[in-house]
């Protein structure tokens, strides 16, 4: 199979396409011909080292987690899927090495979900890490509906998925954005205000009583703006700061979890998720699309076609 992979911890020039053997497929694992994967930045940063303290990683390394493809073949015990299932998911194993992008990965089932009919494959591919991001900090804070929750870096990956998760639950959002950026919020249903200095200020226009529950995808002080807002100190997840917790809020970590990626696409086959791609690069342009993604300027996803 054709893939893209690194001999060592390196960056997006090392990167290099390659033939490398179709993977096996354990139990309890499915094959899937990959149709598009999903950039993230820890694809980057893990490839730099950055994660080498907490993560055994192996080389040649095929990065990415992110998938949206079509079962292959079904490995023994795997009778959750069955081959030709249009499938999508967050295929984080317990050792990075054998990623997504690549035209085969074998998956642990653990970690898919049928693909939602509404998404095309791009839009699938980048929904499975920041749609569950978004969907596990907010069921870490505990929002429901009537409530009003602070989204820093709203217009992001991560944050437009959560915008729009928020909405549906029956929130009222107030999201964080550059000001190009804000009426695409508004599009998506939150109340943007610009970010940086002044911030709490402003958001206390809207608010005047303080917000129920904030989310920080961004990191640089949001958890501290944030505990200036909240109701309740703890009510706040952050997934950059990892002095969070120690502050009495929660730092979350994504984990694949089919069952989330389930109520996930039921809420994009019911109209009220949508993933916003603004990049859609083929595989072999890879080194730009971390590029792009190392910029952080990218309204929604960037992803690889395959």
């Amino acid at each position: 199979m054709k893939a893209i992979a690194l001999e060592s911890y390196g960056a997006a020039d090392d990167l290099r396409l390659v033939e490398l053997p179709d993977p096996k497929v354990a139990p309890g694992e499915v094959l899937v011909r990959v149709k598009a994967a999903g950039v993230n930045p820890v694809d980057w940063k893990l490839a730099a080292g950055y994660l080498d303290p907490i993560m055994e990683v192996r080389f040649p390394l095929i990065s990415g987690w992110d998938v949206a493809g079509v079962v292959e073949r079904v490995g023994l015990d795997a009778t959750e899927f069955a081959v030709g299932d249009e499938v999508f998911g967050n295929v984080r194993k317990d050792w990075a090495q054998n990623g997504t992008y690549a035209e085969l990965v074998a998956a642990p089932v653990r970690t898919l979900a049928k693909k939602p009919a509404a998404l095309t494959w791009e839009q699938a591919a980048g929904a499975p890490l920041a749609g569950l991001t978004a969907y596990q900090a907010i069921k870490r804070v505990g929002l429901a509906k009537g409530e009003t929750v602070l989204i820093h870096a709203a217009a992001g990956g991560v944050g437009s998925l959560g915008v729009q998760i928020a909405v549906a639950l029956g929130a009222r959002v107030i999201g964080t954005a550059s000001e190009r950026n804000h009426d695409f919020l508004r599009e998506l249903g939150a109340e943007p205000v610009t970010y940086g200095d002044g911030l709490a200020d402003r958001v206390r226009e809207l608010a005047p009583d303080g917000v129920d529950a904030a989310l920080d995808f961004i990191g640089e002080g949001a958890v501290d703006v944030s505990q200036q807002l909240l109701r309740e100190r703890e009510r706040i997840a952050s997934i950059t700061d990892g002095e969070a917790a120690a502050r009495g809020g929660h730092y979350v970590w994504v984990r694949p979890d089919g069952g989330d990626l389930a109520e996930l696409a039921a809420l994009a086959d019911a109209g009220k998720l949508t993933v916003p791609v603004e990049h859609a690069l083929p595989l072999a342009e890879t080194a730009e699309a971390w590029r792009l993604s190392q910029a952080g300027r990218t309204r929604g996803k960037i992803v690889l076609t395959v």
